[in-house]
């Protein structure tokens, strides 16, 4: 850009920009170098007109861009020059409302180190208050109802503040100037606690009580940034049992939130990128593999798996508890298949028979907000629930479409919005199949279009008829509807993920998806883009006896697959001796006839086979866990060879036929073969067919990128060795880093269909 001697600037600035401190950092650069002019908050972002010499503001623009408070990002800085009109001074004026709002909110984040400081100091006005905040740290998402993000949009309106939080708030030179929940104890928030009866209890300082409970191995409900944890001492193998018995969570592991970085290295291994992630401002559950010796924990915490979720705290609350607990055990404040509890009263009522205390405080959250999941796949964060920390920032799309609403999935179900070229992802929503679930899900709908000003020209939902996502289309009546294939989403939604929007392989591998014949697909090698796809191959054909229960209880699978090589001449398998014969009979009768016993290409099925046939998960207790647990099992898979899967064609193309790796496997199995083995030779084996099968697509297609997406790619040793195989054989390999492989990134793909959708209707 040129500028004259003496210039004036017109600059707008969008991205996460309100609410992070962005206008007091302006307002401080324009004073750094004596510039003119103000800024303000608008319902698009940040405007600025600013006036000096060119060489100044060549500089401030410079320092604009690469100097931005810790919160801060830049989508797009658009400058124009404009007359000077001789302002004398810098100011910051008051927020601009209009009728259409695209100003981007921020996530939620960590307490910031200023205000730890101020937390530990007894000098301080702030010494050991729960809900200290300032424009570089604090709630942000939770608490906010509308924009511009101003205090009289936010729950925080509840509060007026004190004259010296006003100061603070009025003064650019504070930290605190227009930090939106700033408060104190004489004006802000303040914590309470109830027992399990609901009843407050007033004779105790409520953070000492609850602190208490938790060594007398009691169950407290916690109230956080999006909602309600429940937390006990994870040490106490009754304590953790208790709670499993009382949250109906038989087997699934528990999250724990430990002091700091050097208390989880005592628990589990940690790489510099793993660090990375449990430190950052989104403060992630990061997955992370435990030492050997593991002591410190009860193994109740986590049953039957190497790794154990860790988080470091993130509000003050937290570090004010994990003072006293170095480590806690702390999991989702709800009963099994529910959405988090958020509002007091509610926890009060929904976690009764749970919690033994309340610890809650009376700053509303506005929408609940579950946390995030990640692990490291190839020394970079693959997120498996992309929720507080990360929701609702934007995802840039390759092009600009018209707006569209995504309702996601039946299970770990998202929804997502776009608006222009950027699509904004909720947070976790949970799986729908409870109403109230789904009542979660349309108010997270009616929310995110207010709090975005979009009205979306389409809604988009998975092709499956009767899934609560579908329902909830028909409902809306006044939008027209576009039913999306499963799998296809997935494929869409890793191309967006990595900016791309060209044709593409896709491998898809996951549990359950409506097939376009009908049938449940799940393992599928696709090609497509966003417009449209063909199958040219997928995993053979597996008979689901007794439909969902098959997803229940994998022995039927696993019997399944032996019937599917070797008919009625079962090989003998100590593993089904234990089962009724009454029940091998029956479902023998259904595969045989083909009774209740649909067909599936689901990868998920077969990893639940295999996992029964070795004898590690008959039953399971939650969604993915024995193709979890088989992967647990994998032991020195570098010096295992690969089973063998066969190459077939029909008249759907390719297909990958297990028969090779389950009469390898049964003859494994037969002589003693260590289970780490047999589950390693599985996995490589998997990948090597995946290889040889995008290989072959490629010889007829040409040269395409392959776009590895769908739940069993949260497998980190499949991923990698998948990976692996298919950059030694020359391709592009695309896979998940903004938002998750499994379902919680479905919403993502169908928008990005649906843009193109309509935009090949206006052409």
């Amino acid at each position: 850009m040129t500028l004259s001697p003496r210039n004036r600037c017109t600059i707008c600035v969008t991205g996460t920009v309100q609410g992070v401190g962005f206008r007091p950092f302006v307002y401080r650069l324009a004073q750094e170098r004596a510039l003119a002019g103000w800024v303000l908050n608008d319902a698009r972002g940040v405007q600025i007109e600013i006036e000096g010499s060119r060489a100044v503001l060549d500089d401030f623009l410079a320092a604009l861009r690469n100097e931005l408070p810790p919160l801060a990002r830049i989508d797009s800085l658009d400058c124009a020059l404009t007359a000077p009109q001789g302002d004398r001074g810098f100011v910051i004026r008051s927020s601009e409302h209009s009728a259409h709002r695209t100003a981007q909110v921020s996530p939620d984040c960590h307490v910031c180190a200023d205000c730890l400081r101020e937390l530990r100091d007894p000098a301080d006005r702030r010494f050991r208050y729960p809900f200290i905040n300032c424009t570089n740290c604090g709630p942000r998402y939770t608490i906010i109802t509308g924009v511009p993000y101003d205090r009289p949009l936010t729950t925080m309106v509840d509060f007026p503040m004190c004259a010296d939080c006003l100061a603070e708030y009025e003064d650019p030179r504070s930290r605190r100037f227009h930090a939106q929940p700033n408060a104190c104890p004489t004006c802000g928030p303040a914590l309470r606690l109830y027992n399990a009866e609901g009843q407050a209890v007033t004779d105790e300082d409520p953070l000492t009580a609850a602190l208490a409970g938790l060594r007398r191995g009691e169950i407290l409900a916690l109230k956080g940034l999006g909602g309600f944890h429940l937390a006990v001492d994870p040490g106490n193998p009754q304590a953790v049992a208790r709670l499993r018995r009382r949250k109906q969570r038989d087997e699934k592991p528990f999250a724990l939130m430990v002091r700091d970085l050097e208390t989880a290295r005592r628990l589990v291994h940690i790489g510099v990128v793993e660090a990375r992630l449990l430190e950052a401002v989104e403060r992630p559950i990061v997955l992370l593999e435990k030492r050997p010796g593991f002591a410190l924990v009860c193994p109740e915490v986590a049953p039957g798996n190497r790794y154990l979720g860790v988080m470091l705290p993130y509000t003050p609350l937290h570090h004010l508890l994990l003072e006293d607990f170095p480590r806690l055990v702390m999991t989702s404040g709800n009963q099994t298949d529910e959405p988090i509890a958020f509002d007091d009263h509610e926890a009060l009522e929904r976690l009764q028979g749970i919690a033994d205390l309340f610890l809650g405080h009376n700053r509303r959250i506005h929408i609940r907000t579950d946390d995030s999941i990640l692990r490291v796949l190839a020394e970079q964060p693959l997120m498996l629930r992309r929720s507080r920390g990360y929701v609702p920032r934007a995802i840039p799309l390759p092009d600009s479409q018209p707006a569209v609403l995504a309702l996601g999935a039946e299970l770990k179900n998202t929804i997502c919005l776009t608006q222009g070229d950027r699509a904004t992802l909720s947070q976790h929503i949970g799986d729908l199949q409870n109403p109230a679930v789904i009542e979660s899900m349309l108010h997270t709908v009616e929310h995110l279009q207010q709090l975005l000003d979009v009205q979306p020209a389409l809604v988009v939902h998975d092709l499956h008829p009767d899934y609560a996502s579908t329902h909830a289309a028909r409902q809306m009546t006044a939008l027209p509807r576009l039913a999306v294939q499963h799998h296809h989403a997935h494929l869409a939604s890793c191309l967006a993920d990595n900016g791309r929007g060209a044709k593409s392989i896709g491998v898809i591998f996951d549990g359950i998806g409506y097939g376009r014949d009908g049938h449940i697909w799940g393992g599928e090698f696709l090609v497509g883009d966003y417009a449209g796809f063909e199958r040219l191959g997928h995993l053979r054909e597996l008979r689901m006896p007794g439909g969902d229960a098959a997803t229940r209880e994998p022995w039927r699978m696993g019997l399944s697959l032996l019937h599917a090589v070797f008919g009625a001449a079962l090989p003998t398998l100590a593993v089904f001796e234990t089962l009724p014969a009454s029940d091998r009979h029956l479902l023998l009768q259904m595969l045989t006839k083909g009774i209740n016993a649909p067909w599936t290409s689901s990868c998920g099925r077969l990893f639940d086979a295999v996992a029964a046939l070795v004898g590690l998960r008959l039953k399971v207790s939650y969604e993915g866990q024995a193709a979890l647990e088989l992967e647990m099992s994998l032991c020195h898979p570098e010096s295992v060879a690969p089973y063998t899967f066969a190459l077939e064609t029909d008249a759907q193309g390719i297909v990958v036929d297990p028969e090779p790796m389950v009469r390898q496997l049964v003859a494994d199995l037969q002589q003693g073969r260590a289970v780490g083995q047999m589950s390693a030779a599985f996995h490589k084996g998997l990948a090597e067919a995946v290889v040889a099968v995008c290989c072959a697509i490629r010889a007829q297609q040409g040269e395409l990128p392959v776009a590895l997406s769908g739940g069993v790619f949260q497998n980190a040793y499949l991923s990698t060795q998948t990976m692996q195989g298919l950059e030694a054989a020359g391709f592009v390999v695309l896979v998940h880093r903004q938002v998750p492989p499994n379902d919680g990134g479905l919403s993502l793909g169908q928008a990005v269909i649906g843009g193109r959708y309509l935009r090949d209707l206006q052409a």
